[in-house]
């Protein structure tokens, strides 16, 4: 066995401490990605002793840098770090790596352990993230920095694999970063030229600093000088271009210093082996009998990031108390933000409309209680993918978020529907509440950032109009069918379907004061009836669901009739059909099936009582979600082919959702739920 000697300096220590514990927690677990965690070790070490301002102690400091590991099967490196900088994670996490109940999973995780800003594994995302949460910092500085305050200054950091750039959110995303020059921004690009299937040249040859140029990044190549030092002097250099976003692309070497392994795919996915573990310690000149092994004098060293945050942070808290004492309300606003707590009393007055309004599109509904959710919730932000006059999401007076101007409320996503997901979801992340907005259908294109959303309990919002076949004339490119379905398939989302405009204003409402999940609100290009709101229950998206109109013959029903948003109407129709025909009716309003889901079962059986076992729902969209609701003698009048190009009450009558085919559909239903 080779010994450490005095020659290996503290650092070389330090850097392969990340690497040995990367290395054993994998060969432990007998899963994950050794790897990356080895040949990115220098990096690691070097943002988090010598260049990211951090407090170890408080993870939660708002004005600390951001680091995200988008390549996130590395994640090794990140718990390596976090550990041995006193992030409050122990060996036996380390330990527990990629078990079940672990504050180290397999991939990194918002929320599991401290430090971790962001979930990352699906490549791209968390690059993409990364761009929202410096775009977010930007916002912030806009609106709370003064010229002798600067109390919003930080920095994100980011490191993104092959895989990352070679994935489409990301592209999205990093051209809008720098069109919109976030300067703050400083991405590694580990170009280690291997990724699962082997040589990346298989299928990517592109030049990537050429095509971040084109984006308007400054471009660093650092080749194969990734020493710390030269790390900090690129980072330095970086931070000196304040109007682009920087690119620092690194040449490591996967499974650096295994024998066997290194600069092969054998290295990316797969533990070394017990004797490439082996191998590899002798090479670094580690002890070999020893697993999970800190020197004292590297857990010394590097827990001295713990001090050096706290006095970081004690430095910037004295300089918000000056800032608050110069500027009050501003002080208090922010301080507010950073509490993540809603202004008191924001939704006392939300919008009513009444009958008289007439057919309304919800998404025109929605249009106008933006503009009063805006008035009372000043970091709700957002934007659409080049849709904004169509999905109708403008924050009037709200000002544009523009190239090296931050100060509006409006971001221009461009057709970028996927990267606006994650930088949705990065704004959120960082004390803003931020929604986009695209056509219902085009949720297909950015369902992964939408299901990290999900995944992680964002508050994000997401808001899709031309919900259905009642778009019309586009034709079925455009007309969702199975989407709702998808989503309400995904946990930990909820997904609101208003019927009219008292429910469109409560799922603003309901959307916003959302804490540990996003929000879907999806509303319709065609007009709906206005309901009067005294019909419409203050908690009915809360609920779920909720009686509409009760039978005018008898109070108990014969059939039941449920529906989400502009399906409502129709039913409301074959109810007046059913009930001239002797067949008491009742209708039932579904604006979120989540949240009914969720409900006590005694408030389920007074909405739909077991008693009445003739149940039809009707949505023109893919019939699976409702089967459970209808029970075994009901039925679900849905969409079981894509749509059509046609005008939008030729396409409504062509698949059937007309009164007078639903109260046919509904009297057989009852029919057969007698015999």
């Amino acid at each position: 066995m080779t010994t450490m000697t005095e020659s290996q300096t503290l650092e070389k220590l330090s850097i392969d401490t990340i690497r040995t514990l990367s290395m054993d927690a994998v060969q432990k677990a007998n899963s994950g990605h050794p790897g990356t965690p080895m040949a990115l070790a220098p990096i690691g070490y070097a943002l988090y002793t010598r260049i990211m301002r951090h407090s170890p102690s408080d993870p939660q400091w708002p004005d600390r840098d951001r680091f995200v590991l988008s390549c996130g099967h590395a994640s090794m490196l990140l718990y390596s770090v976090l550990y041995l900088t006193g992030y409050g994670l122990t060996l036996d996490d380390l330990r527990s790596f990629r078990q079940l109940h672990s504050k180290t999973p397999g991939h990194p995780e918002y929320g599991h352990a401290p430090g971790v800003e962001t979930t990352t594994g699906p490549l791209g995302q968390g690059i993409s993230d990364a761009v929202g949460l410096a775009l977010a910092e930007r916002m912030l500085a806009a609106r709370f920095n003064r010229p002798d305050h600067e109390i919003v200054d930080h920095h994100t950091y980011t490191i993104a694999s092959d895989g990352d750039l070679q994935e489409g959110v990301a592209s999205e995303a990093c051209s809008l970063a720098g069109h919109l020059k976030l300067g703050r921004l400083i991405a590694f690009y580990d170009d280690n030229h291997i990724q699962l299937d082997g040589d990346t040249a298989m299928a990517f040859s592109e030049d990537v600093p050429k095509r971040f140029e084109a984006y308007g990044w400054h471009v660093l190549t650092l080749g194969e000088d990734i020493e710390p030092a030269r790390i900090e002097s690129a980072v330095q250099e970086a931070k000196d271009v304040a109007d682009r976003p920087t690119l620092i692309v690194v040449r490591t070497h996967i499974g650096f210093g295994s024998p066997h392994k290194q600069d092969t795919q054998a290295a990316h996915g797969s533990p070394l082996g017990d004797e490439e573990v082996r191998l590899t310690k002798e090479a670094y000149g580690w002890p070999v009998d020893k697993e999970f092994y800190v020197p004292d004098e590297v857990l010394a060293h590097y827990r001295e990031a713990v001090d050096r945050g706290k006095e970081w942070q004690a430095e910037w808290e004295d300089g918000l108390k000056a800032y608050a004492a110069a500027e009050p309300e501003l002080g208090a606003e922010l301080q507010r933000r950073f509490a993540s707590r809603l202004p008191d009393g924001w939704d006392k007055d939300v919008p009513k409309f009444h009958v008289d309004d007439g057919m309304v599109a919800t998404r025109k509904t929605s249009a106008k209680v933006i503009q009063w959710a805006a008035a009372q919730v000043p970091e709700l932000v957002g934007g659409s993918a080049d849709l904004a006059s169509s999905t109708l999401t403008t924050i009037e007076d709200g000002g544009d978020v523009l190239p090296g101007e931050y100060a509006g409320r409006n971001i221009h996503f461009g057709v970028r529907e996927h990267g606006m997901g994650a930088i949705v979801n990065g704004l959120n992340l960082h004390y803003f509440r931020a929604f986009g907005g695209t056509f219902f259908n085009f949720n297909d294109y950015m369902k992964g950032a939408v299901r990290l959303a999900a995944l992680m309990g964002l508050p994000a919002i997401f808001v899709y109009t031309h919900d259905s076949i009642g778009l019309g004339e586009d034709g079925p490119t455009h007309q969702p069918v199975e989407q709702l379905a998808q989503l309400r398939a995904m946990p930990q989302i909820n997904v609101v379907r208003p019927a009219g405009a008292n429910e469109t204003a409560l799922g603003w409402r309901f959307a916003i004061a959302a804490t540990r999940a996003p929000t879907v609100l999806v509303l319709s290009r065609q007009g709906v009836p206005t309901w009067n709101p005294a019909g419409v229950p203050g908690d009915a998206i809360e609920r779920g669901a909720y009686v509409l109109r009760e039978s005018y013959k008898d109070p108990e029903p014969d059939v039941i009739l449920m529906a989400s948003g502009s399906e409502m109407h129709l039913c409301n129709g074959a109810a007046d059909l059913l009930e001239a025909g002797g067949t008491a009716a009742r209708v039932v309003s579904v604006p979120c099936l989540d949240t009914f889901a969720t409900q006590p079962q005694d408030y389920i059986d007074t909405v739909l009582p077991p008693s009445c076992r003739a149940r039809l729902a009707v949505e023109a969209a893919a019939p699976q979600p409702w089967w459970r609701w209808v029970g075994d003698a009901g039925d679900v009048l849905g969409m079981t082919t894509f749509g059509a190009s046609a005008p939008q009450r030729d396409l409504y009558e062509f698949f059937g959702f007309t009164p007078e085919n639903i109260a046919d559909r509904a009297g057989a239903v009852y029919k057969h739920a007698k015999t």
